[in-house]
């Protein structure tokens, strides 16, 4: 029935055909991916928890992205997207099953991809004959083949394809991204599964760029252990150049001027990568590394440097403030990034428990958090704006960076005590940077104050 439905609001005459795409796992990756898709294909969604599929079918998604309820009530609306708690049916009759499940990682950016396997494996006695999966969870290479091996071991007399094709959203810009990428990497295993990839993803981008699965993996990883590589190099070279007197920010713009490095590549220093998906494919990569006898020390080192970093507002503040016990300290942006309002991994709460821990009192504001998790209630005061951090603050941390704060001005850190500012990333307006009254220290930047 929904089918049907569907069809008919998509613009379908009778008989005609469409692609039928069915998405499994509904938290950043799949939500987005289901209403974007949904524009242009009959979309059913599926996810494990129910409480999830409640939300979404009332037109709430899990987890916060710009325009994203919106996109999921019209495509509601529009007859063209459903979700569904029931496994069977979210496969029945599909043509593509798109796995998007967001794996699981730990502190140690250790991923668990068992968790992916196993939703995909209780699918597979109701896949339809001839259905592709493609998967696009974040996994190690080598995983899509052993899917397709355990099902045909399963299964040998159906035949099922499988694809790969990596996500690249960024919280926070993620329907632009997705309805708008540079290129599509994606890996398939015969050229008859181009076709029916190219009239679904074509939808989205004209610049497809065909590989093995394997390849299609490895570049994924390959991809975010360079970027993480370019964060944690010039993160390095920016305390190298505190200690001698230079800028970071004008060491960047030398780099960003050779046209072998050139200006969008991640080589702006501040504060260190967070969230766990870049971590997540450096892991991968070393383990992948290991398994096979090799040593790999670049890549071992990425996340330890990283780690390492984290060191620098806690630095930053002693040497300001001596000990902390007692001081109250403001944290401006308590979210993984802006533009979402999940705290998973997030960089900003690491900053607030170690400072809670340190004996300081904790006061922090994000205007995408207006309630806190209870084991995180008793470690951080959270305020309902920034004036109200500010006030009475020995210091301020810039953690991430919402637009908002973008306004604070020098009258605004009189509320404080002292006006003491850490701003990794060179946030604020210039104008607080410049003020004669502020102490202000940023990544990079040689000397602390004016």
């Amino acid at each position: 029935m929904f089918v049907e439905t569907a069809d008919q609001a998509i613009g379908l005459d009778p008989g005609e055909t469409a692609l039928r795409i069915r998405v499994l796992g509904l938290w950043h990756l799949g939500s987005v991916t289901a209403a974007c898709v949904a524009e242009y294909f009959p979309t059913v969604a599926w996810d494990p928890d129910p409480l999830i599929i409640a939300d979404l079918q009332n037109g709430k998604p899990p987890i916060y992205e710009p325009s994203l309820q919106d996109l999921v009530q019209a495509q509601l609306a529009a007859g063209r997207l459903a979700f569904t708690s029931d496994e069977r049916e979210a496969v029945t009759g599909a043509d593509v099953v798109w796995v998007t499940f967001d794996t699981p990682v730990n502190d140690a950016d250790a991923a668990d991809p068992e968790v992916v396997a196993r939703h995909i494996r209780g699918t597979f006695p109701h896949l339809p004959d001839g259905s592709l999966v493609l998967i696009s969870s974040q996994v190690p290479a080598g995983f899509t083949a052993q899917m397709e091996s355990e099902f045909r071991s399963a299964y040998p007399q159906r035949r099922v394809a499988f694809a790969y094709s990596p996500e690249n959203l960024r919280l926070g810009m993620s329907l632009d991204g997705f309805r708008h990428p540079d290129r599509i990497i994606v890996g398939i295993r015969s050229a008859e599964d181009r076709p029916r990839l190219e009239a679904l993803l074509g939808k989205f981008c004209s610049r497809l760029e065909w590989m093995t699965v394997e390849s299609a993996e490895m570049t994924k990883h390959a991809l975010n252990a360079l970027l993480a590589n370019s964060i944690a190099f010039i993160n390095e070279i920016a305390t190298v150049a505190e200690c001698v007197g230079a800028d970071a920010k004008e060491i960047e713009r030398g780099l960003k001027s050779d046209s072998r490095i050139g200006p969008r590549s991640y080589l702006s220093p501040g504060a260190p990568f967070g969230g766990g998906t870049l971590g997540r494919d450096v892991s991968f990569l070393a383990d992948l590394a290991a398994g096979a006898g090799l040593a790999a020390p670049l890549l071992k080192s990425i996340n330890a440097s990283n780690e390492a970093h984290k060191d620098w507002s806690r630095r930053k503040l002693r040497q300001l403030l001596g000990s902390l016990g007692g001081q109250t300290i403001a944290v401006l942006g308590l979210t993984y990034k802006p533009g979402t309002n999940t705290l998973r991994r997030s960089v900003a709460v690491e900053l607030c428990r170690w400072l809670h821990g340190q004996g300081a009192l904790v006061q922090a504001h994000d205007p995408a958090i207006h309630r806190l998790p209870a084991e995180l209630s008793a470690e951080i005061r959270l305020c309902q704006t920034i004036r109200e951090a500010l006030t009475a603050a020995d210091a301020v941390v810039v953690a991430t960076e919402w637009p908002a704060f973008k306004s604070i001005s020098v009258d605004d850190l009189g509320l404080m005590r002292s006006p003491i500012v850490a701003d990794p990333n060179r946030f604020l307006n210039p104008e607080v940077s410049q003020a004669k009254a502020v102490v202000y220290a940023s990544v990079g930047r040689g000397g602390v104050g004016h």
